[in-house]
């Protein structure tokens, strides 16, 4: 059995940066309702992109977060 296959219903973040993904949660969703389902500072306190990238980047299990968050999202949007 091989196990590198992801699951084909699980869409791929492939070719989507976390600028992208941080941008197009900010303008769908807004700052408070990210900062609602994710409840870092970078979202709640003056949020911003470069804030959120650097946070983000640094910061593993919350980047999986807003992956998972935008994953979620992104179905309603298409």
């Amino acid at each position: 059995m091989d196990v590198t296959n992801k699951p084909a219903s699980r869409p791929s973040l492939d070719g989507i940066t976390l600028e992208m993904i941080v941008t197009q949660l900010s303008e769908h969703m807004g700052w408070e309702a990210m900062g609602a389902a994710i409840p870092v500072r970078c979202f709640t306190h003056d949020p911003s992109i470069k804030s959120s990238l650097k946070f983000l980047r640094r910061t593993p299990w919350a980047r999986k977060k807003v992956e998972a968050l935008y994953l979620r999202q992104a179905r309603n949007w298409i």
